[in-house]
């Protein structure tokens, strides 16, 4: 669910380029072989930009026949071979009548063996200088337009490369009892590993909100920002704070013209989190729901979070029916089935008479199919002994069910 944010802002095209007079219609000949020179360049638009058409022609008569015509590529470059001799050079557009140019430079000389730059810069100021006044004013209009482009975009690059930070952070966060366990070593008290896993999550999740802190300032409409940035806030328990933060934005997403369906359920389940971990269970649920259904994908994803984190919280009714309606979803998760059966366990009761243990309706069942499901899993060895202490033996011939509908 980790989002990246990504918005194209290029900048524009200046077409409208005066085409000057060139008589008689100009004609291609082929560089012979033998003896040659080379010529090449770069061509810039009035704007400042890489032209990204034409074509660059060599003439010996002053610009009134092309000889050697060469293509600019898409970067704006040209090159090609010509005899030696002194021309004068012409671009062309695409769209620019045979028996017209654009623009030219007398005096090019080709020497046999050697590579003349020569470049088409027509954001000089002689250039622009020859524009009409209508032309004029429609380049700098461009020209700021660009500008601010390329300021927005330089703003995107950041928010970018930021958001890649925040990403890494979480995942580190994530798996931040490992790293503290392999920076400790196996041998490391619980106490200490605690501390250092801590210590780990508390630095990556303040990077996280100092970041998207600082960019949800300078793009406040952007909720995938706002959305990692509740996230951090998550990680250090700042509840009312990503509260509001996540709030922001299912607001941003419900006045998008395309909204994302990743990002609502990312602050859905945020809420759901947040809701759980304070001890609102029903709004929790709700919440857990509401990214479960607008994000059908990932529904069995969000309802196995709050399943375990109803099971962090110490929240057994909540823990087992957000199993059950994960189980609906994905009956083929092991997991699930083990918090379900742990939800139940605590309201295992005594037979007064028998003095036998007996296990409320729904929990042996669920440990049975986590281990037909995952007999070697994490869980195994715990289930196992309360299986035991049932007097149950294991049932191996459990399948599991397909998947709800959607």
């Amino acid at each position: 669910m980790k989002r990246t944010l990504s918005l194209g802002l290029g900048l524009l095209a200046f077409a409208l380029l005066p085409a000057l007079a060139q008589t008689p219609a100009p004609t291609q000949t082929p560089a012979p072989s033998g003896s040659t020179g080379k010529v090449h360049g770069h061509v810039t638009n009035p704007t400042g930009a890489s032209q990204r058409d034409g074509s660059v022609s060599l003439s010996t008569d002053g610009g009134h026949t092309s000889k050697y015509t060469f293509p600019v590529n898409s970067s704006g470059d040209y090159s090609g071979d010509a005899p030696p001799g002194t021309y004068t050079l012409l671009f062309r557009q695409a769209d620019t009548p045979p028996d017209k140019m654009v623009d030219s430079f007398d005096g090019i000389k080709i020497v046999t063996g050697q590579d003349t730059p020569q470049d088409v810069d027509m954001s000089r100021k002689a250039f622009i200088d020859k524009l009409p006044p209508d032309q004029q004013k429609q380049l700098e209009e461009l020209r700021a337009h660009n500008a601010a482009a390329m300021q927005a975009n330089e703003v995107i690059k950041n928010l970018n490369s930021d958001l890649r930070v925040v990403v890494q952070d979480i995942k580190d966060a994530d798996v931040a009892r490992a790293a503290a366990v392999q920076t400790l070593g196996t041998s490391a008290a619980k106490a200490d590993v605690d501390a250092k896993e801590t210590e780990i999550k508390t630095a990556k999740y303040t990077e996280v909100e100092t970041l998207m802190l600082k960019d949800t300032a300078a793009k406040p409409d952007a909720s995938v920002l706002w959305a990692q940035l509740g996230q951090g806030q998550i990680g250090l328990k700042k509840y009312d704070e990503a509260e509001t933060t996540f709030k922001k934005v299912l607001e941003l997403e419900a006045a998008s013209k395309k909204p994302s369906i990743s990002i609502q359920g990312l602050a859905d389940s945020g809420l759901g989190e947040i809701y759980a971990r304070t001890g609102k269970i029903q709004q929790a649920s709700d919440s857990y729901d509401a990214a479960a259904k607008v994000n059908p994908t990932m529904g069995g994803f969000y309802l196995k979070n709050e399943a375990v984190i109803f099971f962090q919280t110490n929240q057994p009714d909540a823990q087992v029916a957000a199993a059950d309606k994960a189980i609906a979803l994905d009956p083929n998760q092991p997991v699930l089935y083990y918090l379900k059966g742990n939800g139940l366990v605590g309201k295992t009761t005594m037979d007064d008479k028998t003095k036998k243990l007996v296990p409320p309706p729904g929990c042996l069942e669920a440990y049975q199919k986590y281990l037909q499901l995952a007999p070697e899993g994490l869980y195994a060895g715990e289930v196992k002994g309360i299986l035991a202490g049932f007097d149950q033996k294991i049932d191996n011939t459990f399948k599991a069910a397909k998947p709800a509908k959607k």
